[in-house]
């Protein structure tokens, strides 16, 4: 079982085991505060096996209310490894670099390289780029993990389109399966940092064509993937000037990124931060922190609208089409057209 509280694993997809009963029944027992808010998903040990309870369909999160003693049951019909992938593909020109290592990192993991428009037939030209987090998710349909992709490639093809942003290389960095460590401020959180830092820029400087200083290089993410968006830019201001960070989880326990905007000199940093939230299906328990952030970047003098943008959308939920659907408003923010 993953689920929004800590007594269910905070929505690792392994973080609380289920208990196999005489009658075929997995069943597992916990309290929570009355009237608390509860989400959660059933899967094997992997969003890859996440329980489908209906025919082709990845379900969203089972929520409940609990105000006394209560009992939810739930049967699959199947599990989404054994459901026929969607039809897969990238939009435009992209390159894979796989299985790539860093220090202090367990797992391995591929890379996948979108190159704007322009990019072959321009070969003076050099570009802004943009990583991203949970690569999975970023491109492609058929290795996202609900099925459903954020539309990067589609978003940012049209944007440049329409003149509305300047083109940019998207560098999308799948997870592992320490995801929710490594997007923490912990030490793999800081493994994954350097690794981002010094073997996958060093790497897309060397192929590509960029511009590589931070006004230029930008993170992008959301909800864990958000977090560590922040932290990039916190950490190595001297390499990433800019951060999307959609959905963040910026009130968590154990975590001090806002008491460390609260201790900030005004003046001290320069950077470039988008911010949002919605208010259901989840998102709305991050709203209290999305709005703290936009209060303390005020009071230390970053500017609405310049230097920082909220957004939030009341009807958004915390999935993948939601991020897909408001992209375009970090990507014109972050990356506007000169």
């Amino acid at each position: 079982m993953a689920g929004s509280v800590v007594e269910l694993g905070m929505w690792s997809p392994n973080g609380l085991a289920l208990n196999p009963g005489a009658d075929g029944v997995w069943s597992v027992t916990r309290a929570f505060p009355s009237s608390m808010p509860v989400e959660f998903k059933i899967t094997r040990g992997t969003w890859e096996t996440e329980a489908i309870y209906e025919a082709g369909q990845i379900p969203g999160n089972t929520r409940m209310m609990p105000v006394h003693d209560t009992t939810v049951t739930l049967t699959p019909v199947t599990w989404r490894d054994q459901m026929p992938r969607p039809p897969g593909g990238i939009h435009g020109m992209a390159r894979y670099h796989r299985q790539l290592s860093g220090s202090g990192l367990k797992y391995r993991r591929d890379v996948i390289v979108w190159l704007p428009p322009s990019y072959a037939k321009n070969p003076r030209r050099r570009y802004p780029v943009l990583y991203m987090h949970d690569g999975q998710n970023v491109f492609d349909p058929s290795t996202a993990t609900i099925g459903r992709d954020w539309r990067a490639d589609e978003v940012a093809d049209s944007l440049i389109h329409a003149g509305s942003v300047e083109e940019m290389i998207i560098v999308a960095i799948n997870n592992s399966a320490d995801r929710m460590v490594e997007y923490s401020e912990t030490v793999q959180g800081r493994a994954y940092a350097g690794f981002v830092v010094h073997t996958v820029k060093p790497m897309i400087d060397s192929l590509y064509r960029t511009k590589r200083g931070p006004h230029d290089t930008a993170v992008m993410g959301s909800s864990m993937g958000g977090l560590i968006s922040f932290l990039f830019i916190w950490w190595h201001p001297d390499v990433f000037g800019k951060a999307g960070c959609l959905s963040s989880v910026f009130h968590r326990r154990h975590s001090s990124v806002l008491d460390s905007v609260s201790r900030m000199e005004p003046g001290s940093r320069t950077m470039k931060l988008y911010i949002d939230c919605g208010g259901s299906g989840g998102d709305e328990t991050l709203k209290p922190g999305m709005d703290e952030m936009a209060d303390l970047l005020g009071q230390k003098g970053f500017r609405e609208g310049e230097e920082f943008a909220m957004y939030y959308d009341p009807r958004a939920e915390h999935n993948e089409p939601a991020w897909s659907a408001r992209l375009w408003r970090p990507f014109t923010f972050l990356f506007p057209r000169n």
